[in-house]
């Protein structure tokens, strides 16, 4: 069992410890509602530009190069992620380093200087990781299927912006949005594992976040868009995505759970009816998949594969026909017994990592405002009951999808 003990320090930032028997590491995790969705439609790319320009230092590791080998002198793993919800920077390090690694951490991440010749240095490495990605046709379906989807909504756009925008932004508006975004209320601080080194002294360490005022909430999601997108390219593989939005409440944590079991019988494993059918049976691909996911106030449902082009048309049609057939006739008790144990032992097995716990601890906590302890998590899935993912199937309206697909294809074949 989790030992789990929370408090608020003075600049508004709740900083949370989850210790974990059993283990020699540990994960210092910092968070912030300051994610894609957060942003201004000039801004967006920002968010991400952000995280990366921190690594460039702070005030005492004023240095990229003091930053990284700071960190490799304590065996430690460093690095950071942009998604719509979230900022998160970590590291995880052998237990005993912890109090290092948290004066690093707040260092560079509370205090940064975001020097302007390194903002400058750093904008053509991120419009290089832009290009990367539009060379990359499962990035682009992604991008795709989320502006078929939502839109010209903030979660429509691509969390790294447009290139144009990497061009234009300045130092004064980085640190603006910086100050807008980054208010602890709206964040968190997470240490997770061995927490036996982390005394007083090192948990105020996370005091040199400043104090900055809550801000705003964000554009609230709208309804799914029903749109097909396509990038026509020429090639012998396509990659298709396919989006659902189920009507359920995503602050509800039962329903969420039903959803994750739902998308685990239909599309989450090598026993699952996507995979069974689209690649066993019919060989139509070597991936197929299909994965839920909860924003702060909707959910979303997935379905992917990666296929010959000549085969993407029968297999869109028989995915779509799944759907429909979960939703007419519902699952199996057998099926969702399986998915229910796969699901939970797949969670069992990745909460041994301390930095999965302490990004699912800051999502549970930014996000929905709920319990951090894994444990619960667990059993949210081991209780979910056959009706509840019956219901679930019923809540997924078989014709309302939005589509996007990259390979040799027109809208007008989906």
């Amino acid at each position: 069992m989790p030992s789990i003990t929370s408090e608020t320090l003075a600049n508004g930032l709740p900083l949370h410890r989850i210790a974990l028997p059993g283990t020699r590491a540990v994960t210092i995790l910092v968070a912030f509602d300051a994610g894609a969705r957060t942003e201004r439609p000039e801004e967006n790319g920002m968010a991400h530009f952000l995280e990366h320009l921190v690594f460039k230092g702070g005030e005492k590791f004023d240095h990229y190069k003091k930053v990284n080998e700071t960190a490799e002198r304590m065996g430690g793993t460093l690095n950071a992620y942009t998604s719509h919800d979230l900022v998160a920077f970590h590291i995880t390090v052998r237990a005993e380093a912890a109090p290092e690694a948290i004066d690093l951490l707040t260092d560079f991440v509370g205090r940064p200087l975001i020097d302007a010749e390194e903002l400058d240095r750093e904008r053509g490495v991120v419009i290089q990781e832009i290009q990367r990605y539009k060379d990359q046709p499962s990035s682009v379906a992604e991008e795709l299927i989320d502006k078929a989807a939502f839109g010209d909504h903030p979660l429509g756009r691509t969390v790294l912006g447009p290139e144009e925008h990497l061009r234009t932004f300045s130092r004064e508006a980085i640190v603006a949005f910086r100050e807008r975004r980054w208010a602890g209320a709206r964040g968190g601080a997470f240490v997770v594992g061995n927490v036996d080194h982390v005394d007083d002294a090192a948990g105020r360490l996370f005091e040199r976040f400043p104090t900055l005022d809550v801000p705003s909430a964000f554009e609230p999601a709208p309804s799914l868009q029903l749109e097909k997108l396509v990038e026509r390219r020429d090639s012998n593989q396509s990659h298709l995505r396919i989006m659902y939005a189920p009507s359920i409440d995503a602050t509800d944590p039962a329903e969420r759970a039903a959803l994750t079991i739902y998308s685990t019988l239909l599309g989450g494993s090598m026993g699952s009816r996507l995979f069974d059918e689209i690649r066993e049976q019919r060989g139509l691909c070597y991936s197929v998949y299909a994965v839920d996911h909860a924003l702060a106030d909707a959910a979303i449902l997935q379905l992917g594969a990666g296929l010959e082009s000549s085969k993407t048309g029968e297999a869109y049609a028989r995915m779509r026909e799944i759907v429909a057939e979960l939703h007419a006739d519902g699952p199996t008790e057998e099926e969702v017994e399986r998915a229910r144990a796969y699901a939970a032992g797949r969670r069992v097995l990745a909460f041994e990592n301390t930095n999965a716990v302490a990004r699912f601890a800051a999502s549970q906590a930014i996000v929905f405002g709920e319990s951090i302890d894994p444990d619960v998590a667990i059993a949210a899935l081991d209780a979910v009951t056959f009706d509840e993912v019956a219901a679930i199937a019923k809540k997924v309206d078989p014709e309302a999808a939005a589509v996007a697909c990259v390979g040799p294809h027109g809208a007008d074949e989906f």
